[in-house]
């Protein structure tokens, strides 16, 4: 079977074909005239990332990169299937929904005494136990309970094979990023996010490519995050950034893809206006990061490190903040375990 060319590949091979979604040009160098005026804040940077999650254990820790593995392992598909049915999780005081309920629900089990975090327990742990550590604090529980615990497990056994532990699982792909990635998809099957387009494999790697950037965020937080090839990243294909980028005008949707979305249609993972919208985002925020390097090295002189994981890390967040102002934009809603 032909090798899936390359998310970044992908999603120029889709933007270029595309029939429902559409890159704009003046979006685009909106966007990168914004992010040109945040380049000096903390938002742009990996270390504004790290203040994001404060759920997630002390970095020192290598139960922490276990923590972050168990967690996007699981990271998919949270969206409620009534606006008013989210799934919620307490910790602290602090009422959570989306993913961040995952995140609450992770470290709420460690702090009750589960080994969460141990490929040994998770790897053999049963559905009712996942149930137990996921539950709501309300009558809506977290969607895909089997789904999530299928990968989980899995994803527990292949790090048993290699050394048990995520730190030993990764190092065998050095400190380069895309070597990482490929690794992951390769020995994880839950995290080979691909599908077919106009006759060609294509892939995003969603997940894959969100374990690396959060091993790098937390080796940074270490004062070892001297991984290179972060570059080969792109964003992270999901339903939130795109609706971002189409209240930002740098995505467009056709008439009938926004009819349809505003109807509430399901796509199914793999459909091609699903593909179209998760490939023209990748490759959108790719012609958004060229035209931010550019405009730094006209006016400024010198190049830009921002890259297109730095560029997610800012959009995810606004999208959130942004999302009263955004309601009139709807999300697409695909139930898989790729994002």
């Amino acid at each position: 079977m032909e090798k899936p060319l390359l998310p970044r590949e992908s999603g120029q091979f889709i933007a270029e074909q595309s029939r429902d979604v559409f890159v704009e040009d003046e979006g685009v160098q909106k966007v990168a005239e914004m992010l040109y005026g945040l380049q000096h804040s903390d938002e742009l940077t990996a270390s504004g990332w790290k203040k994001a999650n404060p759920l997630a254990p002390a970095p020192t820790s290598d139960q922490a990169l276990n923590w972050v593995f168990v967690v996007d392992t699981m990271n998919f598909s949270f969206w409620p299937e009534e606006e008013t049915q989210q799934c919620e999780v307490t910790y602290k005081g602090t009422t959570y929904t989306g993913y961040m309920t995952l995140c609450a629900a992770i470290t709420r089990a460690m702090e009750e005494g589960v080994p969460i975090t141990d490929p040994k327990y998770f790897s053999q742990m049963n559905v009712e136990e996942l149930g137990r550590v996921l539950r709501s604090d309300n009558e809506t529980p977290m969607p895909m309970l089997r789904e999530r615990h299928q990968v989980l497990t899995e994803g527990g056994r292949v790090l048993l094979e290699h050394g048990g532990s995520f730190r030993s699982f990764i190092s065998q792909a050095g400190n380069d990023a895309q070597k990482m990635v490929e690794l992951i998809v390769q020995k994880i099957p839950s995290y080979r996010d691909e599908a077919t387009y106009e006759g060609k494999r294509i892939s995003f790697y969603k997940r894959a490519q969100i374990l690396v950037a959060d091993y790098w965020g937390l080796m940074a937080a270490r004062g070892q995050g001297d991984i290179i090839n972060m570059d080969w990243l792109t964003m992270f294909a999901d339903y939130r950034v795109p609706q971002a980028l189409v209240y930002l005008g740098a995505l467009r949707y056709s008439d009938t893809l926004m009819q349809a979305l505003t109807n509430g249609e399901l796509l199914s993972s793999g459909d091609r206006r699903e593909v179209e919208i998760r490939g023209c985002s990748i490759w959108c925020v790719e012609l958004i990061k060229d035209r931010l390097h550019k405009l730094v090295q006209e006016r400024d002189g010198q190049p830009c490190s921002v890259n297109s994981v730095i560029i997610d890390f800012y959009l995810w967040p606004y999208a959130k903040q942004h999302h009263k102002e955004m309601a009139h934009i709807p999300i697409h809603h695909t139930r898989c375990i790729y994002y």
